[in-house]
């Protein structure tokens, strides 16, 4: 039994703690990828499963195709930004949400959604270019928000390693934190922990390919995406900082 009543007006809770501590957006497009992997295994046998490859993975081999046959590489123009939001395994799909959290929280928190979310497309675009440039004639297909996510990793270096920007209230004469200023290319190369996190993470995905050499161990990582995304946030991220 339940019953209804009103606690004391002193007793009144002063406010409400957020249930996520993530943005909205984040939230929602951490939602999407799980939906859409769990419609996958759930929903679609083996036949729908290629389909869903066929027609929304990112296959750099249309574009040879399309000189046979141009209705081939119509899926290319949605297939760069598509790929991002499918994965091949929970171990896949959670690494990259956990990743696409951590990184894509500060970019929205500064930027807003829509900045946010287009860093994280245009990033796997470019990490898929970069994927069909060195595997065109293979027949290799590219899933996963890897690509987008090294593009929010790449934006998110610009800023978090800088001090933070304080202020104070022309009324009240208050400190204010305004937040961290957006670094420059040069001025990343000189600060020692961007510098060191710019460069442990670009040696290990370039270092991906030479895995199998020395582990004899076959990789499926797409560690193209991960470079081509990665730049393409780094240097995109300073279109959308807000000028005064």
């Amino acid at each position: 039994m339940s019953e209804q009543g009103q606690l004391p007006p002193d007793a009144q809770p002063a406010g409400r703690e957020p249930v996520f501590l993530l943005p909205g957006s984040v939230t929602a497009l951490i939602g999407v990828l799980v939906a859409i992997h769990l419609a996958s295994t759930v929903v679609l046998n083996q036949d729908g499963l290629l389909q869903m490859v066929f027609w929304f993975a990112f296959q750099p081999l249309r574009i040879v195709a399309a000189g046979a046959d141009p209705a081939l590489a119509v899926p290319l123009i949605w297939t760069p930004f598509s790929h991002a939001l499918l994965h091949g395994g929970w171990e896949h799909l959670l690494v990259n949400v956990a990743w696409f959290a951590i990184f894509a929280t500060p970019v929205a928190r500064r930027y807003g959604a829509g900045p946010m979310l287009a860093i994280f497309f245009i990033s796997a675009a470019a990490g898929a270019a970069l994927f069909a440039a060195t595997t065109l004639y293979s027949g290799s297909y590219l899933i996963g928000a890897s690509g987008g996510v090294a593009g929010l990793t790449g934006a998110a270096v610009r800023f978090i390693f800088q001090p933070i920007i304080v202020t104070r209230h022309p009324e009240t004469g208050e400190q204010v934190v305004i937040g961290r200023r957006l670094a420059g290319l040069g001025e990343l190369w000189r600060d020692n922990r961007a510098r060191f996190f710019i460069l442990i993470w670009v040696v290990l995905n370039a270092a991906v390919p030479l895995l199998p050499l020395v582990t004899g161990m076959q990789m499926s990582v797409a560690w193209q995406a991960h470079l081509g995304g990665f730049f393409a946030g780094l240097l995109m991220v300073g279109l959308f900082e807000r000028r005064s």
